[in-house]
Parts: C-alpha cells; structure tokens; sequence
C-alpha cells in the first residue's frame, strides 16, 4: 500500500529572527530533536495522531530530513523527503512531516524556507515526481511556492490538498537539444524529395544513400566536451556515429572525421580517442579533415552498409515500446549525471554483438538513446512514427544505485528503443537488458505512468517540429 505523507503546521506570531537559523540536512541527534517537535505538534496540540506519528519512512534509510537550525544548535523544525514506494527508487517521492516549533511559528518564513530546501534536494536526487499531501489552510503557502493541486483527500478527520512540485526536467532536455530541429530545417523538406533522409527516414538516425545500400550518418561532438576531456570526445565521436548507424540495421563500414584543435598536441589528444574506437570497433578510419590554430571542434561521418534500413519513424499506434540497454558500467569521470560508460570496458566481439541487435531484430522501428536521454529519444521515435507515447516508468531497466532521474535524462552509452507489434518484440542480447517500456497510441504527448495509477506529461508535442517521417 502507498503511504500517504502529511505536511502540516500551524502559525503563531513568530518569535525567532530570520538572520538567526539556517537549513541543513540532519544529523542523527537534530532527527530525535525533529521527531520530538512532530510529537508536540501532530499528537498533543493537533491531536491528527493519537500517540506517535512515525511510520515506515522514518524507518527507510534512503529518508532525508531537513531540520531549520538556530544560531545556538536548537533544532526549530523539520521537513522529511523520500522515495513513495518501497523497492527500487522510480523517481518518485514524497514530502512530509513538515513542522515548525510553536515558539517559532510566524514571519520568520521556516516553513516555506524548508519547502523551498526539499524542492531543491529533490532534484539533486534525480527525482522526476514530487508530491505532498498538505492540511487544506496551508495549500495557500504552497500555490505561492509554486506547488500545483491534483487532488484532495481527508487524513485524520482533517480536510488534506494533494500537491505536486512541477519537475520539468525531461522537457527542458528534449527542448534544449532537440526542440529547435523543425524550426531550423523543416525548410529543407521542400527542397528535394530525398532531403533529411527522404520519405520514411525523415529526422532518423542515418540517411539512406539514393540508389545504394549505404547509409550514412553524423555526429558533432559539443566543444565544451572537447576541452573537457580530448580522448573521451573521440570516442564518443565513433561510439554514437556506429549507434546511429546500428539503430539503423547498418554494419559498419568506415569512418571520417573532421577535427579542428588549437595545437597540434591537442589534436593528437583528440585523434588519441577516435583511433582507440576505431580500433576497438574494428571500423577504419578512411580519411578526414584536419585544421589546427582554431578552436577545438570534431564531427565524424559513419557509413554502413543495410539492403532494408530500419526507420526510426515505423511504428504505429498499438505497437509495444522495448528499450535494449547496457547496464553495466559507470558514470564516466567528469561527466557524472550525464554520461554512462558501458562501451570503454568491453571486448570486440561484445561491441558488435551489441550493434547487431537491431540487425538480427529488423523492428517496425528504432532509435538509439541520444542527448534526449530514453524518455526524450523515445518521444522522438512517436513524433517521426506520427503516435503519441505511454511510458510505464516501473518498467525502465536502470542500474543499482543509480539516480532515476539522472538515468532516464543521461547518454547511457548503449541504449536501443524499438517499436513493434504486441508480443513480437526480438531485440535481445545477453550483453543487455531488454524490456517492453511502453505503448505508442494516439494522444500526441509523451506520458509517464506511475505504480499509483497516475498519468503525467513528460514531454508535450511535438519533440522536435520535424513531424511524421512518411509526411
């Protein structure tokens, strides 16, 4: 059963000076301190309680609690924020227990300081869904800190609000690195029938070459990568060219890279890093450019070889949603939160087994998990294949210990999502885990469904302009 967080509070005048207390995050004695106001407070002065309010999240140890602290080291008051259900951290929590000592109640703005501190840990914690459920005289405080009603409900006899905190952390990924692409080359659609992939292939991964069974596909790497760490950035300029051109049903066939560097030093940092991948992919590099004196920049162009490309832009409403991922690894130094290393460490042979799933699979769609992470790829997917999306969010493989909402938004490396008919998906490999993630239907947003029953918008329509790919 779900448990049902309470943040309640009353308001006295205040008698504590604002310059005077500060928030932190407990420690084991400032808990017992904060335990002991909720007594005073729930139990003896608001009698929601009758003889203790403590309950599993006091007991979890992923629980974290926020305590306001005075000069002298009085614990004042306290919020607590944790995961709403038991098992594996999905990304959704719950505040609760707010409370606020009758002797500091007032002007002195504890409580909305302590709200404002959870709202600000929950999303240093990768949560993508924060909620409370808040006694009814104090829904007005949180609608001024921002917080959005979804409901009510009674607890104790006393009337509650349910609140949510918008996290928009999906949709502000999706916009910041795709959203602009119709916008900046829908125009090129009208130029020529084969333009942006052609028909059937528009916003995909690769391009088909007209008239062959070659396709092709480009990846720039972001320049502050580059400055940041030379070798990784030409690794990755191969690891998510050959993604591409996997996503598409390709083999491998070579490469080319354009690199610019400021010395020639650096540009052997660089060039270090695309002959490492190159080699471990056993895929050439069959020429390039080169320019020195300038700023760093890199883009590599793969080419592969398919008689039937796959689009990312097949599915149709009905079709089953699966996401193929690498699991094993860790975050790449430097780069924690955003990038998951799972390639660095593997064999040959491992790589491209991992680059023949959707070779062997032939889905009615697929895509490889790019900057938009596996919601804002996935959106990318239904846009082209002219559906909406549901996302069971239970349903997502994730490693262990692993922030939820870092994972879903992060590159992870090796992540394939493919569309297909109920029961006939084939992506599989014993290198990876394989899951049905979703539902393509036809409301045109991105949904994210929650263990309760509840549906929230993870990425409006449309995720990048570019529409359906067969229109």
């Amino acid at each position: 059963m779900l448990d049902v967080p309470v943040i309640t509070g009353t308001s006295l005048r205040t008698r504590v000076d604002r310059a005077a207390w500060t928030i932190e995050r407990a420690t084991r004695g400032q808990i017992e301190a904060y335990r002991a106001i909720r007594r005073d407070v729930f139990v003896a002065e608001q009698g929601i309680f009758e003889r203790d309010d403590t309950d599993r999240i006091d007991e979890d140890p992923r629980t974290i609690v926020l305590v306001c602290v005075d000069s002298g080291g009085a614990v004042l008051g306290g919020v607590r924020l944790a995961p709403a259900v038991e098992g594996r951290d999905i990304g959704w929590w719950t505040g609760s227990r707010l409370v606020v000592r009758r002797d500091a109640r007032g002007s002195a703005g504890i409580g909305s300081a302590l709200v404002r501190e959870a709202c600000a840990t929950a999303l240093a914690n990768g949560v993508l869904r924060f909620e409370a459920t808040v006694q009814e005289r104090n829904a007005p405080l949180f609608r001024h800190l921002g917080w959005e009603q979804w409901g009510t409900t009674a607890i104790g006899g006393a009337a509650h609000v349910r609140m949510r905190w918008p996290i928009d952390r999906i949709e502000r990924l999706l916009r910041s690195t795709k959203g602009v692409l119709g916008d900046l080359l829908g125009d090129l659609r009208g130029d020529d029938p084969r333009a942006l992939g052609g028909p059937r292939f528009v916003g995909d991964d690769g391009a088909p070459l007209p008239g062959s069974d070659v396709v092709a596909a480009c990846d720039a790497i972001l320049p502050a990568m580059i400055e940041r760490d030379p070798e990784w950035a030409g690794w990755c300029a191969v690891l998510v060219n050959l993604n591409d051109l996997s996503a598409m049903g390709a083999k491998p066939i070579g490469l080319l890279d354009a690199v610019a560097a400021p010395t020639a030093s650096f540009a052997r940092r660089i060039l270090g890093g695309l002959r490492s991948g190159a080699d471990a992919w056993g895929v050439p590099i069959l020429g390039g450019h080169t320019q020195l004196g300038v700023a760093p920049a890199l883009s590599v162009t793969a080419m592969g070889r398919t008689k039937r490309p796959v689009p990312g832009g097949g599915g149709r409403a009905g079709d089953d949603l699966s996401l193929t991922v690498d699991l094993r690894g860790r975050w790449r130094r430097g780069f924690e939160g955003r990038q998951w290393d799972t390639t660095s460490a593997r064999t040959r042979a491992e790589l491209r087994e991992l680059g023949a799933i959707v070779r062997r699979a032939r889905p009615a769609a697929a895509k490889d998990v790019s900057m938009g992470g596996i919601v804002g790829s996935a959106a990318m997917l239904a846009e082209a294949s002219g559906t909406g999306l549901s996302i069971d969010v239970a349903a997502i493989p994730a490693p262990e210990d692993v922030a939820f909402g870092d994972w879903i938004t992060c590159f992870p490396g090796f992540g394939m999502l493919t569309a297909d008919r109920p029961g006939r998906s084939r992506a599989a490999s014993p290198l990876a885990e394989t899951a049905v993630i979703g539902r393509l239907d036809d409301d045109p947003d991105v949904r994210l469904r929650w263990p309760d029953g509840v549906t929230t918008i993870a990425c409006p329509a449309p995720a990048t302009g570019l529409g359906a790919s067969g229109s």
